[in-house]
């Protein structure tokens, strides 16, 4: 499994209300990614950064997904550049579910 997390730093215009109503709004469009298990959203208390946490299948399947197309238009919704870190993630915790979830 495969871990990329997008940074972005929120326009000082922009309240926590409009940072997450822009998520519901936007929200939908993950679901039924080829490839993508589970995204995460997450934004500071002050609302100054936002994050999009992705666990993948692959890094392959991740590569596939974020096109130069997919990176303007996110960084246009939050008018400011993105910041890409991966991880390679050899287990999750599911602790909700009391299972582990290693990578193959």
């Amino acid at each position: 499994m495969h871990t990329v997390v997008w940074t972005f730093k929120i326009p000082s215009s922009m309240t926590k209300a409009d940072v997450i109503k822009i998520v519901a709004d936007s929200a939908h469009t993950y679901q039924g990614v080829p490839g993508l298990i589970r995204k995460y959203y997450g934004v500071t208390e002050n609302a100054g950064e936002l994050v999009g946490m992705y666990l993948w299948e692959s890094l392959a399947k991740a590569n596939a997904f974020y096109t130069p197309e997919w990176r303007a238009k996110v960084e246009k919704r939050w008018e400011s550049p993105a910041r890409r870190q991966d991880w390679e993630t050899p287990m999750v915790v599911e602790a909700a579910e009391n299972r582990l979830v290693a990578a193959e």
